[in-house]
């Protein structure tokens, strides 16, 4: 049960010893959808009312308080929060996926929101829509709305889990599909308690395509956030809907990079080739990850992507990229090459990459990679090329020269 492993993951932050008390409203969650939904306000209200004697009896400060709730007991949380009454405010609301049926689209004072706490968080992990309605709130409802994943499903939690869920639950199968999803925002929380070493970062961002382009690893003015119980609280501004990618499994985190790459492509037409990358850093070593550009590679034109790895590399100083061929391309690259005017020395058109940018999320470190090989800089199928630091490129160069 994630309960008793949430109380023991709190409980074992020897930094700061904390009191974990666990709001048992079982019987009055397990009714009707309608009723739970109802009874959320009624069970906020009662754990109100124990603050409030907690605070008179033994001189507790609210402002210690830190609630946390998962899907109806995120909005049981800001029903708490806001019956406290007074200018102060409870310090904390984590919200764990809240509830979407009944909540969505309703007014702050209808759900969890910002003003029911001085700092409130939210992380979203089932935001799609099952049955016609979404089981997680889509819309931001706290100061950080984190959307692991884009929030709407999870790694080893997707319908094509779903045969393995029937052959282990039986008719159930559908409930434990979308039970994973809704769940894992609990098991990020968990993990962030767990593994101090290896906290998540989430980026601000519109959407997910946009992140998916690693258009949004940017940390300034408070983009960027730590999810989970290590949070930077920093209640400024508006709601910020932070974006990130995790592991189908604890530890969950991973490290993000964005990529750019100009191409000049000579062949004329648009072309959709197969790409892979290794990257080299100073801890580590990846090879061949498949990159997908999603569009037809035209000429000066720059493409940017976004890889996430499960380990961490060190500093990045070389990169491979290599164009895998396929039986289309080798056909189309055979017509290539017979075409040739007599008596005139080949050349075989191709794609050119001229540099290669990165930027590195978690560190916030800029990049720029050029051919190893200057003077050869075409790309053809089967075709490896090595990159370098453009400036540790240009020092070899000047030394060559000199």
């Amino acid at each position: 049960m994630w309960i008793w492993k949430m109380v023991g993951a709190l409980k074992s932050r020897q930094s700061e010893p904390v009191n974990v008390g666990l709001v048992d409203w079982i019987s009055l969650a397990y009714q009707h959808y309608a009723i739970a939904v109802r009874n959320t306000r009624v069970v906020g209200q009662e754990v109100a009312a124990l603050l409030l004697w907690l605070e008179e009896s033994v001189k507790f400060s609210r402002s210690k308080v830190h609630l946390i709730g998962y899907s109806l007991g995120a909005h049981v949380s800001g029903f708490a929060g806001s019956s406290m009454g007074g200018k102060n405010k409870i310090g904390r609301i984590t919200g764990l996926d809240p509830a979407g049926p009944m909540f969505e689209g309703t007014s702050p004072n209808e759900r969890l929101s910002p003003d029911d706490a001085k700092f409130v968080d939210a992380i979203h992990t089932f935001t799609r829509e099952h049955m016609g309605l979404s089981v997680g709130i889509k819309q931001p409802v706290a100061h950080y709305d984190f959307y692991p994943n884009g929030g709407s499903f999870q790694p080893g939690c997707h319908f094509l889990e779903l045969y393995k869920h029937i052959a282990e639950h039986g008719l159930n199968a559908i409930t434990q599909t979308i039970k994973c999803a809704h769940e894992r925002s609990v098991h990020l929380f968990i993990d962030s308690l767990q593994h101090r070493d290896l906290q998540s970062t989430g980026f601000q961002c519109s959407d997910m395509d946009s992140f998916s382009q690693g258009l949004c690893l940017n940390c300034k003015k408070g983009r960027c956030n730590t999810l989970g119980y290590d949070i930077r609280r920093d209640q400024s501004g508006k709601s910020k809907r932070l974006f990130l990618i995790t592991r189908a499994q604890s530890p969950f985190k991973v490290y993000h990079y964005q990529f750019k790459i100009q191409f000049v492509n000579q062949i004329e037409k648009p072309v959709e080739p197969t790409f892979t990358m290794s990257l080299l850093g100073t801890k580590e070593e990846i090879k061949k990850i498949p990159i997908t550009l999603g569009e037809g590679i035209t000429s000066n034109k720059t493409y940017s992507f976004l890889i996430t790895l499960d380990k961490d590399i060190g500093e990045l100083f070389m990169l491979k990229f290599k164009w895998e061929n396929s039986a289309v391309w080798a056909n189309v690259w055979n017509r290539v090459q017979t075409i040739m005017l007599w008596g005139i020395e080949p050349h075989h058109p191709g794609l050119i990459l001229k540099t290669i940018w990165v930027k590195a999320g978690e560190t916030q470190q800029r990049m720029t990679f050029c051919p190893e090989n200057m003077e050869d800089l075409q790309l053809h199928p089967t075709q490896e090329k090595v990159f370098v630091k453009c400036d540790v490129e240009s020092k070899r160069l000047k030394r060559k020269n000199s």
